[in-house]
């Protein structure tokens, strides 16, 4: 009777150890992992995204790798060809290059991020040194293209793809940035001092060109006056002459020089003349008109040429 009460319940201890077991052999794997099986520390197979099975107990999961790109950021404290103490941070995207490469990358590296700073500290300390500050933060992308070169040399024999390496940030000390932003503010004063002078400059030169224009035209507006009023006074002569033949030429000067006279008196009569004009005598205008013709008699002895032609000049005139 004992034995016959202890069956039953020594089928349902074979039975939970086997639900045990299975439940033990099962692996589900999800996506963009690969697990790594060992046999007694061996390597046995590779278990890919989805339901896997293992032998309870005698193969166990030895590493679990991801296959997405992952980014390992690399500070690198270097000093530059002009003594700048500079940290330069180096992001570098990587991932592991296929399923087969999978057991490269446990097996043969104990710490692939590691080993892959230690080849980004080479690197840039052997570039940054030969270069000043300026050309440094010039040439990110030529340090940035020797990193990725030099990484993807070595660690795709180790299974690892190197998607890139991106230099993200050059950091130097802040009384460098300091000085580095005074030179540039004194550099953007430079610029707009030589833009201001150069304005100027245009603006007098400006000024100058239309001074100039405005002074030759007004020379030919006084040329232009000029030549019409010796025009006019030579038709008004040759008219009062040929009407009346006991005018002469001196009779009709000193009419048009009084009549002058006349209007430069009307001229300052207005409001905003300050000019206080005291008039002559008739008699003195007459004087003033022969010491003018005296000289005018005294410059023509002088210049016999000349006295001909203002002598030809009056006999045409009579005629």
């Amino acid at each position: 009777m004992q034995n016959a009460a202890n069956f039953p319940i020594l089928w349902v201890v074979v039975i939970i150890i086997g639900l045990a077991l299975l439940a033990s052999s099962i692996r589900i794997v999800p996506q963009q992992r690969i697990f790594i099986i060992e046999l007694f520390g061996r390597y046995r197979r590779l278990l890919r995204p989805g339901l896997n099975f293992i032998i309870p107990l005698v193969e166990q999961v030895a590493h679990k790798e991801s296959m997405r790109t992952r980014q390992l950021d690399v500070d690198v404290e270097t000093k530059t060809n002009d003594n700048v103490f500079v940290v330069v941070r180096v992001s570098v995207q990587y991932r592991v290059g296929s399923t087969d490469a999978v057991y490269n990358a446990f097996y043969q590296l104990e710490n692939p991020e590691w080993q892959m700073q230690s080849y980004v500290f080479d690197t840039v300390r052997a570039q940054i040194p030969k270069q000043n500050l300026d050309a440094v933060f010039d040439n990110k992308d030529s340090i940035s293209n020797d990193v990725k070169m030099q990484l993807r040399d070595t660690m795709e024999g180790y299974g690892f793809e190197i998607i890139a390496s991106l230099v993200t940030d050059i950091d130097p000390d802040q009384s460098v940035k300091d000085s580095m932003n005074q030179i540039n503010a004194a550099e953007r004063e430079r610029r707009a001092a030589e833009h201001k002078a150069e304005a100027e400059k245009i603006i007098k030169v400006k000024q100058a060109e239309a001074d100039k224009e405005s002074k030759i035209l007004q020379g030919e507006g006084i040329a232009g006056q000029r030549r019409a009023i010796a025009e006019g006074l030579r038709d008004s002569i040759a008219m009062v002459t040929n009407e009346n033949q006991d005018v002469t030429s001196r009779d009709v000067i000193d009419l048009l020089k009084f009549t002058n006279y006349v209007d430069v008196l009307g001229s300052f009569d207005n409001s905003s003349s300050k000019v206080i004009m005291l008039p002559q005598p008739t008699g003195q205008l007459d004087s003033l008109s022969s010491n003018l013709m005296a000289a005018m008699e005294a410059a023509n002895e002088q210049n016999p040429a000349r006295k001909k032609e203002v002598t030809k000049g009056a006999q045409d005139e009579h005629d």
